[in-house]
């Protein structure tokens, strides 16, 4: 492969036409050529390199647009690709006319385009995909209206319109994240408005101006758009000659927020205040109407004819499509996200016809990154808006340097996973995590997070330390930031505690027990325990902004300048005189959000924030370096959403060569591999099912073939206070690698560029002999009495016991560091084995009795009773009291016939539907164990010996403790009991060998029984 294509991804100016492009085959993967000269045609790939291992289900394919059941009217099918690049080529054709006389354009759109293509100034100028984006709605506005040869294109988008977007002339324009949007809006609006205040007759043109924002944070960054703010575009970015100003002065411009167009309630009333208010006449009407709804969020608007719409993040407004239904869609958080998606889109359509209907919409102009319609809407989720006329994808933005490079997990060192973990982190950690709010989840312990998602924490910020290295050395005056995306409060809640810090109050309320944090750069806390005013560390979601939640005191009084900086701020746009402590917490939070990465501004010191889905829009910090994604990514589009957050550039300097030098977004956790082709679901034909159950006729004519177990909650151990030993055996062995942490050496690597090794390095003290002490006092708790009071007397012994564990090499690190033992769960798992060890020393068995359920202590066989779709074994008549043994691989049928046709066998039952379960403990987790089989035996004793059987093939830490449990606690502490007869446990471990080592437990046995 040419090594060029590494080294030197980016090939283009930004600011002229893209001359080169690196080739890449039909999935958007690199080929082994040097880059192609020309531009690169329009084609939907997303940028991400394939990881080196990866299941079938991951591969990168394209986007669906020819598909019949999606986007049609009639016989036609609209597939914006064609047109899209139709257009571009008509556009270029036309940029390159010499003389603006031929240009059919009017003086002043003339006059703006020289000022916007002019290329003798350094600096404020605009990009060229932000031009390119405004020339083609200038041509086809004003050029191709009016020539019969681009007929066609006009008709394409009207009947894009009527299929999709009815009573609206909707034209869109799609460009990458961090490409500048904001920048084209105003270019928008100064055309327009600039044409409009010299032009009034002509019907192309308006001077009023709504722009519709998904949410607050977008609507507060769009302000610069209004000609009156103190930092508008038009004078400080430059977008207009200066003679041009006071015509843009003339412009009515309204920003608002899509949840404005729904109408609010005028009267406060409860329901029996409505109630007492109708009487007995009708109901009274106590919501707006249309037109109050209008006047609230259009205002001055109203007063105008034809305005023109400008729609950002325009992939949230549609015309929902009356096929589709968002009750078909099976898993609930998709479906839930649906209705939402349904929602937004259905009022903020139908606030634009409102405003048509109202005063009439010229035109609408919608710029997205990704527009597409989104689940719910009756379309194919992902299916592009068939109005787009221009598109600068991510990939010409990274050839041009415009945004970041992404750099996505290709590799680790977990042989055994499909493709590498931490590219779909919530696969391997999702069901471990908190379902709760946060208002619940108070009790939650942040160090119970799972280790994959501690080592990708680790991993990330390692990388992350080397890079803010880099940025000091370099004389950036801010930090690199740090974000992680989250599913809920909770979660946040969670992972911001075990990255900043936290403390817990005790019984008496007063705060004790402060933690500060793992990762040093982000620690809110001190090293005396005090929490730091301007923290480093920032967790914000919506329901801290809509509650008003009070931010920290100490927060206040240390960025009073800010805050000051923030009210004279405030006074210039709105007017008002006001306190800083009159400002609201959630806008100054929100004020904070928006000033990270900004000298001088409340976000400055901030590097690290972990957010609720606050991050997936509108934030348009440039310092962001690190993205960890903690929740499940239903659609590529919102991947994309969330990836953008990182890819806007921090420097805007040329280089030597007029290039921008690359900048990389390192990213873990976000399944970024772009939209696959929709599969129809086809009907599925109903598959056989068979009734398991309990078989009363069996038991009739013989008894004993109901089997009859105890039903355990938990044990009860009596130590000897004198003295602690342990006998460790193969099952005393910890083997920690990858797939129990995480991977600890990742690769990470973008489709260009350089890769970067990202490595975990544990978080905790890795020597000896304090990993031992550690160890040996988390250990002490599991020797504590009933009351809870630590037997700290015996701490020599038991530090002793944990020296014997480590120095006798029972604790085995394949490929991870020796630190991990901090983690919570690697460190439960080890004081588990090292515990059942002291149980099995002397005479430890008779110390253990069982604990039975107090209401339910005991159950039976003759409860048994389920259906099944999958396979079954049919039992003997003789040998079960259950009809079947439901065969979830080949072992369980060898077992039953291996048992079906030993002598010695009296009665058998398959573990499945009989209740039959085994408390142990994972670590610190409480977990149940659902054994396979439980035979009873005749070896020639008055009473049966009752055997639980388990076929295992590859045993793993789990295994180790199910089959430690059972043989140090529950066999030795049933047996103790002495009212359930005599149990035993075995296992079996190859299937080929099933029937001899039978054959041969059994003889063990009968001998054992019979000494």
């Amino acid at each position: 492969m040419s090594q060029s294509f590494f080294d030197y991804p980016i090939l283009n100016s930004p600011y002229e036409v893209p001359t080169r492009y690196h080739a890449l085959d039909a999935d958007g993967q690199p080929l082994e050529v040097p880059p192609i000269d020309g531009r690169r045609p329009c084609d939907f790939i997303t940028p991400v390199p394939k990881p080196k291992r990866k299941s079938g289900k991951a591969s990168q394919t394209s986007m669906v647009f020819e598909d019949a059941a999606g986007l049609s009217d009639g016989d036609q099918e609209y597939n914006p690709k064609p047109i899209i690049n139709e257009i571009r080529s008509h556009v270029a054709s036309w940029r390159s006319l010499p003389s603006d006389r031929d240009w059919g354009v009017t003086p002043a759109t003339a006059k703006l385009l020289h000022y916007w293509r002019r290329t003798e100034v350094e600096g404020l100028r605009p990009f060229f995909c932000q031009v390119e984006a405004v020339e083609t709605v200038i041509w086809l506005t004003e050029v191709a209206s009016s020539q019969k040869r681009y007929a066609h294109l006009w008709e394409h988008l009207r009947g894009a319109n009527r299929q999709s977007s009815p009573d609206l002339l909707r034209i869109a324009m799609k460009m990458a994240t961090g490409a500048g949007k904001t920048t084209v809006m105003a270019m928008i609006i100064a055309w327009q408005s600039v044409n409009a205040v010299r032009s009034p007759t002509s019907s192309h043109f308006s001077r009023g101006f709504l722009l519709v924002a998904p949410g607050i944070t977008i609507k507060d960054r769009l302000r610069v758009l209004l000609p009156d703010d103190p930092d508008n575009y038009y004078r400080f970015r430059d977008i207009v000659p200066s003679d041009m100003l006071g015509d843009i002065a003339k412009a009515k411009v309204v920003i608002t927020n899509y949840h404005s167009f729904k109408r609010r309630e005028t009267l406060d009333l409860s329901k029996v205040g409505k109630s007492l208010l109708q009487g007995r006449g009708e109901a009274p009407k106590t919501t707006e109407t249309e037109g109050q709804m209008l006047q609230r969020a259009c205002g001055d608007l109203l007063a105008m004819k034809n305005v023109v719409v400008v729609n950002d993040e325009a992939h949230h407004c549609y015309e929902e499509r009356p096929q589709g239904s968002v009750e078909e869609i099976a898993d609930a958080d998709t479906k839930a996200e649906a209705k939402e998606n349904k929602e937004a889109a259905r009022l903020w359509i139908n606030g634009l016809k409102a405003l048509k209907r109202k005063v009439g919409v010229r035109a609408v102009y919608d710029l997205s990154a990704t527009p597409f319609f989104l689940a719910g809407s009756g379309y194919v989720e992902g299916t592009l808006f068939p109005w787009v006329i221009s598109d600068f994808s991510l990939m010409d933005a990274i050839e041009c340097g415009i945004v970041k490079l992404p750099r996505v997990p290709v590799a680790d060192n977990l042989p055994i996973a499909d493709m590498p973990i931490y590219r779909k982190l919530w696969d391997h950690i999702g069901k471990d995590m908190p379902k709760k709010g946060a208002k619940k989840s108070e009790e939650l312990n942040p160090l119970k997070l799972p280790t994959e998602l501690l080592t990708a924490l680790d991993a990330l910020y390692n990388h992350y330390v080397k890079v803010d290295d880099e940025w000091r050395r370099a004389g950036i005056p801010v930090p690199p930031v740090f974000i992680v995306v989250c599913n809920n409060t909770s979660t946040s809640k969670l992972v911001y505690e075990w990255i900043s810090g936290w403390d817990r109050p005790n019984k008496d309320g007063e705060a004790i027990n402060i933690h500060r944090g793992h990762l040093p750069l982000f620690r809110n806390y001190d090293e005396h325990g005090n929490r730091i005013g301007r923290a480093p560390t920032l967790l914000i979601d919506s329901a801290q902004l809509e509650s008003g939640e009070a931010l920290d005191k100490d927060f206040r009084a240390l960025a009073s300048a800010e805050i000051e900086q923030f009210r004279r701020e405030r006074q210039d746009r709105t007017g008002r005189v006001e306190d800083a402590d009159d400002i609201d917490d959630a806008e100054l939070l929100r004020e904070v959000m928006n000033t990270v990465g900004r000298v001088g501004r409340l976000g400055e010191s901030i590097r690290c924030i972990v957010s609720v889905s606050m991050l997936t829009e509108g934030w348009d910090a440039n310092t962001v370096t690190h993205i960890l994604g903690v929740r499940a990514f239903g659609t590529q589009l919102l991947c994309e959403q969330v990836v953008g957050r990182g890819l806007r550039r921090q420097s805007y300097e040329l280089n030597s060569d007029g290039l921008f030098d690359v900048e990389y977004a390192d990213i873990l956790g976000i399944p970024f591999d772009f939209t696959a082709k929709p599969v129809v679901v086809k009907p599925m034909p109903p598959k056989l099912v068979t009734r398991v159950q309990a078989v009363k006729e069996r038991v009739a004519l013989r008894p004993e073939l109901e089997i009859i177990f105890p039903r355990v909650e938990g044990y009860r151990v009596d130590l000897p206070e004198e003295r602690i030993a342990a006998q460790f055996t193969d099952d005393s062995r910890l083997v920690v690698d990858p797939s129990m942490i995480g991977p600890s050496r990742v690769t990470m690597q973008g489709i260009v560029g350089q890769s970067e090794e990202l490595r975990a390095a544990g978080v905790g003290d890795q020597r000896p002999s304090a990993i031992a002490y550690s160890l040996a006092a988390h250990l002490l708790k599991r020797f504590a009495a009933d009351d809870g009071d630590l037997p700290v007397h015996l701490f020599g012994q038991v530090r002793r016991v944990v020296r014997e564990w480590l120095d006798g090499g029972y604790l085995v690190l394949k490929g991870v560091p020796m630190g991990v033992l901090d983690y919570l769960e690697i460190k439960d798992q080890a004081a588990e084995r090292i515990f059942l060890a002291c149980q099995r020393f002397e005479h430890g068995a008779s110390r253990i009795k069982a604990i039975l359920d107090p209401y339910n202590p005991k159950s039976s066989t003759r409860f048994v009773n389920f259906t099944t779709s999958k396979d079954t074994y049919a039992t003997d008549l003789r040998r079960s009291h259950v009809s079947h043994v439901v065969c979830d691989s080949t072992w369980e049928a060898e077992l039953a016939r291996v048992l079906e046709t030993h002598p010695r066998v009296t009665a058998y039952v398959k573990n499945q539907g009989l209740g039959f379960e085994v408390p142990y403990r994972d670590g610190s987790t409480p977990r149940r164990y659902i054994p396979d089989m439980i035979v009873r035996l005749d070896t020639g004793d008055a009473e049966p010996l009752n055997l639980i059987l388990e076929t295992k093939g590859y045993r793993k830490g789990d295994a180790q403790l199910k089959a430690e449990t059972m043989k140090t606690m529950w066999v030795p502490g049933v047996n103790n009991l002495g009212t359930f007869g005599a149990w035993a446990f075995a296992e079996f471990t190859d299937v080929f060998e099933i029937e001899r080592a039978f054959a041969k437990l059994v003889d063990d046995l009968t001998k054992k029984e019979a000494a």
